[in-house]
């Protein structure tokens, strides 16, 4: 039940945050191993790429991707959280006396960043080439085509085999588990102390809110770089199609730094945040809703 909780989260808030993520996904493939003065941008800004995506693919096109991006916040966080409050719960993060340990909350989170990683892969590959997709006006990195998600994993196991839906893995390994330390071990460490200045302590929506914002700021600046690492290597697909543009993640980051500057490795910084604050938000307090809710009715 813990890893179903965690994976509903995930999933319904995927929903109200995908649009964010087809945004970022352009930014961070606009560009691409070009430096700024060497190309015309087809999209400045946030509000700039929703209107040109709009504009040119409809207003439905902000949510490309939809269906393997909530496969993806399900896979994903039913593993993550899963883990995450089996560890809580059987005391794994905490200390002889009962506080948070932050060392052991790091571990656990970055271990279950990991794994959901792994298990969730294949998702983000086909959500990131789906997502790239437009139309050829504003399009941005190598071009997918898909007729869906099912249709997207057909595709990439006919030319790439199976290690096509492990493209950019060691990244999304490396993304999460930075990305999972960073969101919940700011979670549980925000929800203590507010406890012990005794703020929330009878909301327990209000505690889970306040702590997941304070949570989504540190996963934004923690994840940038190589979150844009891993949408690279996402979608520059197979050999086949003109050569590897990348041999693995630090070849990537060094690329991506020589030729596009610091700034490149932080393309899409402002879309991110606002994809994870309020993913991050409505995830949490909504996982934190389920296990209220379950734990209250095995009592």
């Amino acid at each position: 039940m813990d890893f179903i909780i965690g994976g509903l989260a995930g999933a319904s808030a995927t929903i109200f945050t995908n649009p964010m993520d087809v945004v970022k996904t352009r930014l961070q493939l606009q560009g691409e191993l070009r430096a700024r003065h060497e190309h015309s941008a087809k999209y400045r800004g946030i509000f700039h790429t929703l209107y040109v995506i709009a504009k040119n693919d409809g207003a439905t096109a902000l949510q490309k991707g939809l269906a393997p991006a909530m496969l993806l916040g399900f896979c994903m966080n039913s593993v993550r959280l899963g883990i995450y409050h089996i560890a809580e719960v059987q005391g794994w993060t905490k200390k002889k006396d009962g506080d948070i340990s932050i060392h052991k909350a790091m571990f656990w989170s970055s271990a279950s960043g990991v794994m959901s990683g792994i298990a969730a892969n294949p998702a983000s590959v086909v959500k990131t080439r789906m997502q790239a997709a437009a139309h050829p006006s504003i399009a941005v990195g190598r071009q997918h085509v898909y007729n869906g998600m099912i249709d997207g994993f057909f595709k990439i196991y006919k030319v790439e085999g199976i290690q096509g839906f492990f493209a950019g893995v060691n990244a999304t390994c490396a993304r999460l588990a930075i990305g999972s330390a960073a969101q919940l071990t700011t979670f549980s460490t925000a929800k203590e102390t507010l406890l012990s200045y005794g703020l929330c302590e009878r909301s327990p929506l209000g505690l889970a809110f306040s702590a997941s914002c304070m949570s989504g700021i540190m996963v934004a600046l923690a994840i940038c770089p190589i979150d844009v690492v891993a949408v690279r290597l996402y979608n520059q697909g197979p050999a086949s199609k003109g050569g590897l543009m990348y041999n693995g993640v630090f070849d990537c980051l060094r690329k991506i730094y020589k030729k596009e500057g610091l700034h490149g490795l932080y393309k899409g910084i402002g879309p991110l945040y606002l994809r994870i604050a309020p993913h991050t938000t409505l995830s949490l307090v909504i996982w934190d809703m389920l296990n209220i809710l379950f734990n209250n009715k095995i009592r």
